[in-house]
């Protein structure tokens, strides 16, 4: 029994749930956001509440029934509210800006690395003296804000030394002791 999937999802004030076929459409004041279901699980709107439904008890169906419960409240909440990453780069010399969608980064190694970030997500970019630059992405879709901040990470993932690399900003990363430690 999904516990996730039986609650029901709550509509805000101003937020449109619509249903055609096996599609779901979320429209909000931030934008709107699709999402295709299967046939297993069933949504039905009632009110101010979106309510969703299993074919059988059978595992792959109770998995999608929470999965897409999952789904629909992200999009709701994205609609209303939106998602926002932030991303530190932590280390001597490395660097962020941004030209419209276009990040250009220095992160210690010969060249600049120029990354294209997606239409639907805004980027911008915090750089103030004695501090880390920061990158920051905000977008209504949470899976494509976290994919994005993923690929930024993985361009120059943190090193267990001296912790330096791109990482979310709060983000804990356990050192090492190193060569000293053994004596």
């Amino acid at each position: 029994m999904s516990r996730i999937g039986k609650k029901p999802i709550d509509i805000p004030q101003g937020v449109k749930v619509q249903t055609s076929g096996n599609v779901v459409q979320v429209e909000g004041p931030k934008g709107t956001l699709k999402q295709e279901m299967k046939e297993e699980v069933k949504l039905a709107v009632e009110e101010d509440k979106v309510i969703l439904e299993r074919a059988s008890e059978q595992k792959k169906d109770r998995a999608l029934h929470g999965l897409y419960r999952s789904l629909i409240a992200n999009m709701i909440q994205g609609v209303t509210e939106g998602y926002k990453v932030s991303l530190e780069l932590i280390g001597v010399g490395f660097k962020a800006e941004n030209k419209g969608n276009i990040l250009n980064l220095n992160l210690g190694y010969s060249h600049l690395i120029w990354f294209q970030v997606p239409e639907g997500l805004s980027v911008s970019t915090e750089m103030k003296k004695g501090q880390n630059p920061t990158i920051h992405l905000e977008g209504i879709d949470k899976q494509l804000v976290g994919h994005v901040a993923a690929q930024l990470k993985s361009l120059r993932k943190t090193e267990p030394y001296k912790g330096k690399g791109v990482r979310v900003v709060g983000e804990h990363v356990r050192k090492k002791a190193g060569k000293q430690a053994s004596k």
